[in-house]
């Protein structure tokens, strides 16, 4: 059997687009990011470093979002969510399938 013949041959479909919940996340990731990321740089004191250690932890952990944010976004592009076009096909003969033989 070759790769185009199978069950679904013929059967058409498109990208979910926006409703793939993987841009989404992307989007919540890269607004968390980015908001972490500024008060990181820009109103964190050196009181707050010390008390996490001696770590910038608001800058590092938006670096972090941001990196998880596009990695979900490569992901949605290099695979993108397929949704068929037509609803998948229902018995006609009125059987339940439960129970009947």
């Amino acid at each position: 059997m070759s790769k185009g013949s199978s069950a679904n041959a013929g059967a058409r479909s498109h990208k979910a687009g926006l409703f793939d919940l993987r841009w989404i996340i992307t989007l919540l990731f890269a607004v968390y990011g980015v908001t972490l990321v500024v008060t990181g740089i820009g109103f964190t004191s050196e009181a707050d470093i010390a008390r996490a250690g001696g770590i910038n932890i608001n800058t590092w952990s938006g670096v972090g979002m941001l990196l998880l944010a596009a990695f979900f976004a490569v992901w949605s592009l290099m695979r993108p969510l397929r949704v068929p076009d037509e609803p998948a096909e229902t018995p006609t003969n009125g059987a339940t399938g439960a129970g009947e033989r």
